[in-house]
């Protein structure tokens, strides 16, 4: 947000980031990135005097990695819980590809309005080594990131190409948001 000129206030939503059940995958991210929302609603209710912009907008997010078919066949990847986790992630999409869905919730605080919606990208790996995953995992990189990558990082010199929205690999599909606000 504030490589477009756009200083926001964070607020940490604490949630149930656990995966619902679903038919298509896309609605995954889009059900916790509404949580995330209506948690972030919850404290600005409860604190009348905190002081916000004039229509403040929350906009909360969650992205995930999937490998599989749309809608829903495949293996949805979270942040990895160690080492071997990060591991079998980043071997099984190694040389192939992959979808990054990131899903936003966005509530217009004046009027109560909500708009939630996906945007997904899918990323092709190049056919990295062992030496090298192994190197890359032993960062703190890998850790807090879905799918066990940042391709804003070190790791984004094995992305081969993409197709869509490069912020929204990074976990915040810009555009599609400023689409939204304009509306």
């Amino acid at each position: 947000m504030r490589a477009h000129g756009v200083e926001p206030l964070v607020i940490p939503a604490y949630c149930d980031e656990t995966v619902p059940p679903y038919s298509d995958v896309r609605h995954v991210p889009m059900s916790i990135a509404r949580r995330k929302a209506q948690a972030v609603r919850s404290i600005l209710e409860a604190d009348p005097s905190r002081d916000l912009p004039a229509d403040p907008v929350i906009v909360a997010a969650d992205t995930i990695v999937y490998k599989g078919d749309i809608p829903g066949r495949g293996v949805i990847m979270g942040k990895p819980a160690d080492f071997d986790d990060g591991w079998e992630m980043l071997t099984s999409l190694r040389g192939t590809d992959h979808v990054v869905i990131t899903g936003v919730s966005m509530i217009f605080m004046e009027t109560g309005e909500e708009r939630v919606f996906s945007d997904l990208t899918r990323v092709w790996f190049k056919d990295y080594t062992d030496d090298e995953l192994s190197s890359y995992l032993m960062t703190d990189e890998a850790y807090d990131k879905a799918g066990a990558y940042a391709v804003q990082g070190t790791f984004g010199r094995y992305v081969e190409r993409l197709e869509g929205d490069f912020e929204n690999v990074m976990g915040l599909p810009w555009y599609r948001i400023e689409e939204e606000l304009s509306k």
